[in-house]
Parts: structure tokens; C-alpha cells; sequence
């Protein structure tokens, strides 16, 4: 059944919304996935606070249609295409949420991705699952700032105790002699 010019309109319109939260998209070719394929793919990712978007290719490319930022996706689309959107905060988990999926049934392929403009190739998007999440990071800083205090403070606290090794050392040598 064919969709009517306004029902299109309105899926374009939701689909720059949806695009203008994201930070990356990355488009998966679903043939040969069964509806409890994609129902369990969707459920993966909307745990991670992500989002899988079946659309037709057309109305994605004329989404994107004068978006720099998106507009990259255009060679991606080709074939039967699913949409994975992650919001700046949930790219790594929208990766890894796929890679465990594909991992399970081993019958979606993934083309690339788009993000902040550029065109990603399947390496680039599966290496995002790879860095760490804010969270981490915000530990990581942590430690180390915790860390230079921690030396820095044991540098303060050997001044005088080395200033007080020197001055017995002196106060033995003149005993001595």
C-alpha cells in the first residue's frame, strides 16, 4: 500500500527531528531479519537510550537534503536500509549493542556510518564501541587529578624531612669530631 504525500512529508519531518538529536547514524542492510530480528535489535538499543528507524531510503535522503551534517549518508543508502541514532552520550552503547546482535544471528550486515559530517566505514563505526563512555572518562580525570595531588602533597612533606636528615647529619659529623 502506497503512503500518501502528507503521511511522507510528516515521516521526513520526523526523521530531521530524530536526526537533529543524534550525533551518529549508522545504517544497517536488515534482509533476511524477521520482525522479532528487529523487535529484539530495537530493544537492545533503546536500553542504551538509542534508536532503530526502518525507513525507505528515499525519504532518508530527503531528510538529509541540504543538512551538511548528514548529508554524507547519502551513499549509504542503497538496498534495504535500518537507521541506528545515537545521541552524544550513547554512541559507544549503540555500537556495542549492534555488535552483540550481530554477533548472536549473524545475518545483518552493516554499510558505514555518518557522524558529525563525515562518512564512516564499518571499521570506524564498530572501533566507537571501543572508547570509553563520559563516565569513565570523568574517572579517569579524577584519578589523575587525585593522583598529582597525591605527589605533590609527598613532595611538600619531604622538604622538612629531608631538611631535618641534613641538619642531624651535620649535628653527627660535628659530635664526631
Amino acid at each position: 500500500m502506497s503512503k500518501s504525500l502528507e503521511s511522507k512529508k510528516q515521516e521526513v519531518a520526523e526523521i530531521k527531528q530524530l536526526l537533529e538529536k543524534s550525533q551518529l547514524a549508522f545504517v544497517v542492510n536488515y534482509e533476511g531479519l524477521t520482525v522479532a530480528d528487529l523487535t529484539n535489535l530495537r530493544t537492545r538499543l533503546r536500553e542504551g537510550g538509542n534508536l532503530c528507524k526502518v525507513t525507505k531510503n528515499t525519504l532518508m535522503s530527503k531528510a538529509v537534503e541540504g543538512n551538511e551534517k548528514w548529508e554524507a549518508i547519502n551513499p549509504l543508502l542503497k538496498g534495504t536500509s535500518a537507521f541506528v541514532l545515537a545521541d552524544e552520550e550513547n554512541i559507544g552503547s549503540a555500537v556495542r549493542a549492534y555488535q552483540a546482535f550481530q554477533k548472536e544471528l549473524k545475518k545483518s550486515e552493516l554499510r558505514g556510518g555518518v557522524m558529525e559530517g563525515q562518512i564512516l566505514s564499518e571499521a570506524q563505526v564498530k572501533a566507537l564501541a571501543d572508547l570509553p563512555t563520559k563516565e569513565q572518562l570523568i574517572a579517569q580525570i579524577a584519578g589523575s587529578i587525585n593522583a598529582i595531588t597525591a605527589k605533590v602533597a609527598r613532595g611538600i612533606n619531604e622538604v622538612p624531612t629531608s631538611l631535618a636528615r641534613a641538619i642531624d647529619a651535620v649535628k653527627s659529623q660535628k659530635e664526631a669530631a
